[in-house]
């Protein structure tokens, strides 16, 4: 199931993906972000759910196997970049920012921020495109909100 979505991600220029393949791609990311701490708590995989059944109209059967798959996927993969790079190629600037946002509600959904995380969180906004200045206004809106 994976390998076709990894090959796509794996090639030196990325084919746009298919709304699913998407979803599962950000979905992966916002794995990788909550594992980068290597606690990958309740907190945060509740949070994903969330983020996930809001964003794309998911019934908690769908966000719960969507969290499945991009888990697995996630730890098939090699590395964020390639992750990253095809969410920049296929999500406007606007949504690549909701993207960030999203990430934040990920590392900050256990009230904890470590060097880790905080790493791949400059390493996921870069890759995405989005400035410093847009990642931490992503930060304080979602800061505001917990």
């Amino acid at each position: 199931m994976f390998k076709d979505l990894l090959n796509k991600l794996l090639q030196p220029v990325p084919s746009a993906l298919a709304p699913k393949d998407a979803r599962l791609a950000l979905t992966a990311l916002l794995v990788r972000i909550a594992r980068s701490d290597h606690n990958y708590a309740d907190v945060e995989q509740d949070r994903i759910d969330r983020i996930t059944a809001s964003r794309y109209g998911l019934d908690l059967g769908e966000t719960i196997l969507l969290r499945e798959q991009a888990e697995a996927m996630e730890a098939e993969a090699p590395d964020t970049v390639r992750f990253t790079r095809a969410i920049k190629e296929a999500v406007a600037y606007d949504d690549r920012i909701g993207v960030v946002e999203a990430l934040w509600q990920v590392v900050l959904a256990d009230g904890q921020r470590d060097d880790s995380e905080n790493a791949i969180m400059r390493l996921s906004a870069s890759l995405l495109g989005v400035s410093d200045i847009d990642s931490a206004r992503a930060r304080r809106r979602v800061e505001k909100t917990q």
